[in-house]
């Protein structure tokens, strides 16, 4: 999956708030200032190009899709994330919550016997 830049990735979560759209709906989703029609457009191109949109002519435009799921995308920059800080070690994330007190102990238990018993 290509890197995408924070640009793409803003437009890329409007997509994925949208649905399919055309770059114009994306524009409009945007809060003010709004970018111009142009640079939205050429940002369609370039995720297109990256492999995160598929387009079907509608009218005289296109209406753009995405095919890569936001939760595909998530868990790959999470994955990299956890690659490049911490080792390729998930328990030092682990560690790391509960150490920093952002999950107790008595709620990572509980997350391992729900897991026991799926």
């Amino acid at each position: 999956m290509d890197k995408l830049t924070e640009k793409e990735e803003e437009v890329m979560e409007l997509i994925w708030q949208t649905g399919p759209c055309a770059p114009k709906d994306v524009q409009a989703a945007y809060p003010c200032p709004k970018p111009h029609i142009n640079t939205v457009a050429t940002m369609f191109q370039s995720l297109e190009k990256k492999g995160y949109l598929s387009h079907r002519t509608s009218g005289r435009g296109y209406i753009y899709t995405p095919i890569v799921e936001k939760e595909a995308y998530g868990s790959n920059k999470l994955d990299a994330f956890i690659n490049r800080h911490f080792g390729k070690s998930y328990m030092k994330v682990v560690s790391a919550f509960v150490r920093e007190e952002k999950v107790t102990e008595e709620e990572l238990a509980e997350f391992l016997k729900n897991l026991k018993k799926d």
